[in-house]
């Protein structure tokens, strides 16, 4: 019996060992990233369409308030309440000293600078299919924006999703930079693509998600659960958004519908950031959900 449990906590020491090395945290090749330059302008661009502002500025900032990362804002979920962290070009309560190759780090592999595992409530389960040119062109933008000396507050999760060592199996399991929606597509549908399953990170609202949180990529889109607990997150498949491409395209730059009725909840934050982008953008956004399953929810 000795022998036995000794056998066993070896093998479960070994084991936990090839789990630590295998979903150890992500980094990009900082090499890769130093040859690249940060371009500001179409970092704006990049900043509206990833809604950065929609969780970290304050609670009901409008106009140039936007712009000041100071996070606060807190998400309730089952695992915990999660409160955004001051994002902001502040060198002591903001990220003003991160390098890019550490905010590609946490952008595109939820890693951060001391070498943890972000949780999820950041959705880089989303950003990871973006480029590293597109990473190093939104800190860019970012490093532009108004300093905040606002302190991060901490989360409450509690044993065991506080132990972030257990983020690197979710990875495992959940997180990949392959694309969702497959097939041949179409220039258009493939730029609506990249920016809808990527920095759009539209999923992470409209797809429902299985117990340990992770998306249901079998019902991609087709609804889910309001996070606040009021109402549903709606369907936008094709099955139920029977909208045309215009339609879809002109609501998510106005918020008003082919009904005149208007964008609700935390809708209307994300039709004020795609309002920044261009015509031609939003109508590649619509050209993909065009070509979703459709799933009848």
């Amino acid at each position: 019996m000795k022998r036995l449990l000794l056998t066993g906590s070896a093998l479960a020491l070994v084991g936990l060992g090839g789990f630590l090395v295998i979903t150890r945290p992500a980094h990009v090749d900082p090499t890769a990233v130093a040859a690249l330059t940060g371009d500001a302008t179409r970092g704006e661009n990049l900043f509206w369409l990833g809604g950065c502002a929609a969780c970290h500025a304050a609670e009901k900032a409008e106009g140039d308030a936007l712009k000041v990362l100071s996070g606060g804002k807190a998400f309730v979920t089952q695992f915990g309440t999660f409160r955004a962290p001051n994002i902001s070009s502040d060198p002591d309560h903001g990220i003003g000293t991160w390098t890019n190759a550490q905010f590609a780090d946490a952008l595109l592999h939820g890693t951060s600078p001391d070498n943890q595992h972000f949780y999820p409530a950041f959705p880089y389960a989303s950003y990871t299919r973006a480029s590293l040119q597109e990473a190093v062109d939104l800190r860019a933008y970012m490093a532009t924006l108004p300093a905040s000396n606002t302190p991060n507050m901490p989360h409450d999760v509690g044993f065991p999703f506080n132990q972030r060592w257990l983020l690197g199996g979710w990875k495992l399991l959940f997180m990949s930079d392959a694309p969702v929606v497959t097939g041949t597509l179409n220039e258009q549908e493939t730029q609506g693509r990249h920016m809808v399953e990527g920095l759009g990170h539209c999923s992470e609202c409209h797809t429902p998600r299985n117990p340990l949180g992770g998306l249901d990529k079998s019902a991609w889109l087709s609804g889910a659960p309001n996070p606040d607990g009021k109402g549903r997150i709606p369907n936008i498949t094709p099955a139920k958004l029977d909208w045309s491409e215009s339609d879809i395209a002109d609501y998510l730059k106005t918020g008003f519908t082919p009904e005149f009725d208007s964008a609700g909840g935390s809708m209307v934050e994300v039709v004020t950031n795609l309002s920044h982008l261009s015509d031609e953008e939003r109508l590649a956004i619509a050209a993909y959900l065009k070509r979703v399953p459709p799933i009848a929810n």
